[in-house]
């Protein structure tokens, strides 16, 4: 590597996708930094329990996981900043320019793994009991809720899909919905109608998780009488969307209409020499192996990237 360079890869977001993609990387010899505007561990830190993770057969917390993550990403000599990218420069099509508020990094090769952030209701509450009885993904979560009463806060596909998912294990699934029709496609409103575990609050909407703990209730607000009731929940899944960090690829590479990177099989952007990986380019499955399997297929693709430049 040439002087002009910080390194050959550099990747943004050292969640499950990042910090697999800079593993590979820099065992491949090529010299990595991994920028994160905060610290390691991605979305998966948050969480408080984790059971469906390779490798972890007792049930893990989503910070020993990602402790893991960062000590083997580290172990083969990627480095990391502090730091949040505010833009990239695809100028000269070897040299990519990222640039963040702690300067600037020159490399060959940019890896975005930036992630994506569900949307939340912004409640009293909400925010403490994440994890503890709140969530965002009945996929990763539902499991915990055998034979509970829960709440899912959302009308759309993924909202009564989800919903439908949870029957399996809770007691009770009651979907909370500000509407008075769910907008979700009519093949799983007739599947959720016909299914006798769920049932629908209409013209509703949660405003506060109430809870020492765990959470033990909600707060629902009738959105045309202003009228407010307890419901005693043992969980709550908020299912209202999901929205990738990539304010910073505006303009840079194609993103779809919710803001996800555009990429082909090969993890490749409309941008030769950036690559996408994770919750930034998978509205699909959001699932953390599925992160670090993308990071993986990206990093191979850097570095086959990376080869032919020389």
């Amino acid at each position: 590597m040439g002087n002009d360079y910080d390194c050959d890869v550099a990747i943004i977001g050292a969640g499950c996708a990042g910090l697999t993609a800079g593993l590979y990387t820099a065992r491949a010899m090529l010299k990595t930094i991994i920028l994160e505007k905060l610290q390691p561990g991605g979305q998966l830190a948050t969480t408080h329990e984790v059971e469906n993770y390779p490798g972890f057969p007792e049930v893990a917390t989503g910070p020993e996981i990602m402790e893991a993550f960062t000590k083997q990403a580290k172990r083969f000599g990627c480095e990391f900043r502090t730091g949040s990218v505010g833009a990239i420069d695809a100028s000269d099509p070897v040299a990519r320019v990222v640039g963040t508020d702690g300067g600037e990094v020159r490399c060959k090769a940019v890896i975005v793994a930036s992630g994506a952030d569900p949307r939340t209701l912004g409640v009293p509450g909400e925010d403490r009991l994440r994890g503890r009885g709140v969530s965002y993904c009945a996929t990763c979560d539902a499991p915990f809720f055998r034979d509970k009463d829960v709440a899912v806060v959302g009308g759309g596909n993924t909202a009564v899909d989800e919903g439908l998912y949870l029957t399996k294990f809770a007691r009770r699934v009651t979907i909370i919905h500000r509407r008075d029709e769910l907008r979700a496609e009519k093949i799983y409103q007739d599947r959720a109608f016909k299914n006798e575990k769920i049932d629908v609050c209409w013209d509703s909407v949660c405003v506060e998780c109430v809870g020492g703990e765990m959470l033990q209730r909600i707060v629902i607000k009738n959105v045309k009488t202003d009228e407010r009731s307890d419901m005693e929940v043992g969980g709550c899944f908020i299912l209202i969307g999901t929205k990738p960090n990539t304010e910073f690829l505006q303009g840079l590479c194609e993103l779809d209409d919710t803001g996800f990177v555009k990429v082909n099989e090969r993890k490749e952007t409309s941008v030769p020499g950036i690559f996408a990986a994770g919750d930034c380019e998978d509205g699909l499955f959001r699932q953390a192996i599925t992160a670090a399997g993308f990071g993986c297929s990206a990093a191979l693709t850097a570095k086959h990237y990376i080869d032919s430049l020389a």
